[in-house]
């Protein structure tokens, strides 16, 4: 069964803004992959979980034609709203069963979604979509996210990790095989050429309301919100304030380094 989350307008519109696109390092390392498994040209990328659209507007530079592909209609809905893509369509659909033909597909991806596919029903799907040495790329990014700002960087992590902790009875167990690195669904893939790259350390500058709004993203904290939406909303304002004081700012423009680390899936389809 496919799970349905991030259905909700108002969580597809966070999801729009805070959510962020896919590092550069990793966009290179999938590019690089699929030049050596496939080679040119590249003409069909289906992003699957596409979200608001995050991971397929970047591959629209590459491929001919690029499809997002996610169940929730707001997210979809959201997507579409940004112009300036031609080469770019959205559908509403699950991962377990695509609208293309047998061998037509050149890259299959999924950017922080596959741990709610169906892994066997995914996977035997992808198996007949993709072209003879077409690729999967899976990636996304586990839980140890890190926050550093001058000498306050410990003290901010464990207001992290305090957060953390309230949001964990409200995590799906689904969740868990993001932050096993998608280990069963690496095992379950039949391809013989095949990698899993367990660590891409990323850093970036985030402002505070931004990681306060990526939190906001998470499923764990909209299913609390659902459960008891005052002492949600509470937590992500007392939230603020602490890593203001101990930034010792009083703007939630100013910045603090972001570090997470990204993982990735790679496979090639035989011949």
């Amino acid at each position: 069964m496919t799970e349905r989350m991030f259905e909700e307008k108002q969580h597809s519109s966070l999801y729009q803004k805070y959510r962020f696109d896919p590092p550069d390092e990793l966009k290179a390392l999938i590019l690089q992959y699929l030049d050596k498994k496939k080679g040119k040209p590249h003409q069909l990328a289906v992003d699957l979980g596409c979200g608001t659209g995050q991971n397929s507007r970047p591959l629209t530079a590459y491929f001919e034609q690029v499809v997002g592909i996610d169940v929730s209609e707001s997210q979809v809905e959201q997507a579409r709203a940004v112009p300036g893509f031609p080469n770019l369509s959205y559908r509403v659909g699950t991962a377990e069963e695509l609208p293309f033909p047998d061998d037509s597909v050149d890259l299959l991806t999924a950017a922080s979604a596959a741990h709610w596919f169906n892994a066997e029903r995914f996977i035997k799907e992808a198996t007949r979509v993709l072209k003879p040495r077409g690729c999967l790329a899976l990636f996304g990014y586990g839980d140890s996210m890190k926050m550093h700002y001058e000498s306050c960087g410990d003290r901010l992590n464990n207001i992290y990790e305090e957060v953390k902790q309230i949001l964990l009875p409200y995590t799906s167990s689904k969740v868990t095989g993001a932050n096993s690195k998608l280990n069963d669904l690496f095992e379950a893939i039949p391809f013989p050429d095949k990698e899993r790259i367990e660590i891409i350390p990323i850093k970036q500058q985030l402002s505070i309301k931004n990681v306060i709004g990526f939190v906001q993203t998470f499923s764990m904290y909209q299913a609390y919100l659902r459960a008891d939406p005052s002492a949600a909303t509470t937590l992500l304002e007392r939230t603020t304030s602490r890593i203001q004081e101990e930034m010792k700012v009083s703007s939630t423009e100013a910045k603090v380094d972001f570090i997470m680390e990204y993982f990735c899936v790679l496979a090639c389809k035989p011949e």
